[in-house]
């Protein structure tokens, strides 16, 4: 297939007009100017095309989680973010018990080596209890490497990232163990000064869940984890762009700051596409409100009902040039998981494909070189 389009975004620029040709899943040519022949689809003049976009953190969606042992509760999730251009995921599990993460993980495995998934993100258990966010308290650890090898040996080499609090106890031999598994290390969920996070940033940590959100907030005197985070080069920043997480005028500025690490999430849960209502994140009640989710009965808020479509047009918005607003959610998070084949509009890419119009808003998805249709 050949589709032309007035503009399209390579992954680091917006260029154009040009054209992609796919065959089966895969991206195999893409050029500039004219098709060299006639194009199956000719894209409109408000029209662009784009990689699919990659969610790096997200926990479920369509009225499902990816907590679950169902194959049909992963589909239901993948389905409502495919709707939204959203073609690789990463599978956040919240804290639970060591038993129950590793079904978890192995169920999920499955998926990821059936290529429906990217990987497995365990954002807990090992994290601190005095940012815990919406996990369990009662289910939270310190890093146990009998804990760690055996979610890991469950997950036969899926588990691509786990969130990690650097202050705990055996935190500094956690990340020895998940780098040497593999496994991306992000600092999130913490209570750690700078220098803790220096730190850990020196030991091979890269990532920032949800940066600014369940972590000391930037000070003058004591700057905490997030001036560590921002200064590094090797580290990815996630950022939550739903308008409530954190303002956008404060992510914007950061996005165009760090246009090559900046990477939107979702962080969504399972009410994420359904109405307001009552739901379950993990074992805690989350009540939805205006599309606000919160632990039941208190103002702590329990992920998001984002879609990165609507992550992407409210960067845009809030003046992130388009360019980089794409960026975010397409080649930097698939750099950041370490995903060759996504997030770009390059031969021997996966045929994952967006089109977008000028307000951000979804038109058409191809997955897999397939047009997508929920």
């Amino acid at each position: 297939m050949i589709i032309s389009a007035h503009r399209l975004f390579t992954g680091t620029e917006l260029t154009g007009p040009g054209w992609v040709r796919t065959a089966g899943d895969q991206i195999v040519q893409v050029g500039q100017g004219s098709a060299p022949e006639a194009p199956d689809l000719a894209l409109e003049e408000d029209e662009i095309l784009a990689p699919g976009f990659v969610d790096a953190h997200s926990h479920g969606g369509g009225g499902a989680s990816f907590s679950t042992t169902s194959d049909a509760d992963i589909d239901t999730v993948l389905a409502l973010h495919a709707s939204h251009g959203t073609t690789t995921m990463m599978a956040s599990l919240v804290t639970g018990t060591i038993d129950e993460l590793c079904e978890q993980v192995r169920v999920l495995s499955r998926r990821v080596h059936a290529g429906d998934l990217i990987g497995i993100h365990l954002e807990g258990p090992w994290l601190s209890p005095d940012r815990k966010g919406a996990h369990d308290e009662g289910l939270l650890l310190a890093p146990r490497p009998d804990d760690i090898s055996r979610i890991l040996l469950a997950g036969e080499g899926t588990v691509g990232m786990v969130t990690l609090a650097p202050e705990l106890e055996g935190a500094q031999e956690a990340i020895a163990h998940f780098l040497s598994a593999g496994t991306l290390v992000a600092v999130g969920h913490t209570s750690c000064d700078y220098d803790t996070a220096r730190h850990a940033i020196e030991l091979g940590a890269t990532g920032a869940t949800h940066l600014l959100n369940a972590m000391p907030g930037l000070g003058h005197r004591e700057p905490g984890p997030v001036l560590a985070l921002l200064r590094d080069r090797r580290v990815f920043l996630e950022f939550i762009l739903d308008g409530v997480h954190v303002h956008p005028d404060l992510v914007s500025m950061w996005v165009s700051q760090y246009p090559e690490r900046a990477v939107l999430i979702t962080d969504a849960m399972a009410a994420t596409g359904q109405p307001d209502g009552d739901y379950v994140l993990g074992a805690l009640p989350v009540s939805v409100v205006d599309g606000v989710a919160r632990i039941a009965g208190t103002d702590t808020i329990a992920g998001s009902t984002l879609t990165l479509d609507r992550a992407v047009a409210l960067a845009v918005a809030s003046g992130v040039d388009r360019a980089v607003a794409l960026r975010a959610a397409t080649s930097n998070p698939a750099r950041y998981v370490g995903c060759a084949d996504r997030g770009f509009l390059e031969a021997n890419c996966r045929a994952d494909l967006v089109v977008l119009d000028d307000a951000m808003a979804v038109r058409r998805v191809m997955l897999r070189g397939e047009w997508f249709s929920a």
